[in-house]
């Protein structure tokens, strides 16, 4: 009965509780946009993103958008919490010389993020591999309507993960983690470098007071998501074409130097950038729902009145 009083009273409850109230709030303002993302990554013939709404949601409705959503927000609670608390571990551990009171230095930040990036890669590459294999799913039956008997068709996350662990074993449902590692690792490192570097470019001391607008989240937190990705998006596309292999299909890749050397032969360079517009659009809302959640979430279970949410620009 006091478990919820005594979780919320410390810090690590407080952080557990608005990060997971900020992973949720970008994974359903940005769903959408991430799987039209992952149908561009995957297509052989280049479509657009317009065009590929258009048939998928003719044929099958809107809700197709959302196929595969119930896999990373049943676990982005755990994992987002857990990416902002060992974020700020690490980004501490790395400048033993400051002091609690002083926000972790550029250096540490940017350690600080890498090295947690390389960690949540652990949690997040299971769950991509069930969401993506379920998003193109959706993509390949919207192609396929009249040949529905050579598509093996998921019920949802559940049903994906038992086929590929029937299949493919335990090491199946890790498929794709060196690439998620090598992936994650470097974009987090830019991802809460950018942050902490534009809300204080936006709003000059506000690393230290904690005082900035709600608007200067929004902006933070979406140039970070765009930074993050613009960094490592071919690296992306890799893991999407790796992951998106079935063992019911004939293999076409065997690592992720051959996967990034036969997209580029078929494809040429371009396909390594494809779909990074849908891809930075989403990001920018995504990670923009993110902090400004989060920071709110946090502020509103400390109530202490000491941080405050300005709602004029600081822009």
């Amino acid at each position: 009965m006091d478990f919820w009083p005594e979780f919320l009273a410390n810090s690590w409850g407080r952080e557990f509780v608005a990060g997971g109230i900020g992973g949720m709030a970008g994974v359903v303002s940005g769903y959408p946009l991430d799987t039209l993302r992952v149908w561009q990554q995957s297509s052989p013939s280049g479509s657009s993103a317009f065009s590929m709404l258009r048939n998928v949601v003719s044929a099958q409705g809107p809700t197709a958008l959302y196929r595969g959503m119930a896999a990373p927000l049943a676990s982005v609670t755990f994992q987002n919490a857990m990416v902002f608390q060992i974020y700020a571990i690490l980004s501490r551990a790395f400048d033993s010389s400051l002091s609690p009171k002083d926000p972790p230095s550029y250096k540490g930040v940017a350690l600080g993020g890498f090295g947690t990036g390389a960690i949540q890669s652990l949690i997040l590459s299971p769950v991509e591999l069930i969401k993506i294999r379920l998003q193109l799913q959706t993509n390949d039956q919207s192609r396929a309507k009249s040949k529905p008997h050579k598509l093996q068709s998921h019920k949802g996350p559940v049903d994906v993960a038992k086929s590929i662990i029937k299949a493919e074993g335990l090491r199946g449902i890790y498929r794709g983690l060196t690439i998620t590692v090598l992936r994650d690792a470097p974009s987090h490192c830019f991802y809460f470098w950018t942050y902490e570097y534009m809300r204080e470019k936006l709003h000059p001391g506000c690393r230290s007071t904690g005082q900035e607008s709600l608007q200067t989240m929004l902006m933070a937190g979406g140039l970070a998501g765009v930074a993050s990705w613009v960094c490592c998006y071919p690296l992306d596309v890799v893991k999407t074409r790796l992951q998106a292999e079935t063992s019911y299909r004939p293999q076409k890749y065997y690592g992720i130097v051959d996967c990034f050397r036969k997209s580029v032969k078929e494809d040429g360079y371009g396909v390594l950038w494809r779909g990074l517009g849908t891809a930075v659009a989403r990001a920018f809302l995504v990670n923009g729902a993110i902090f400004a959640a989060y920071e709110v979430a946090l502020r509103c279970l400390i109530s202490n009145g000491s941080g405050t949410i300005q709602t004029e620009s600081a822009i």
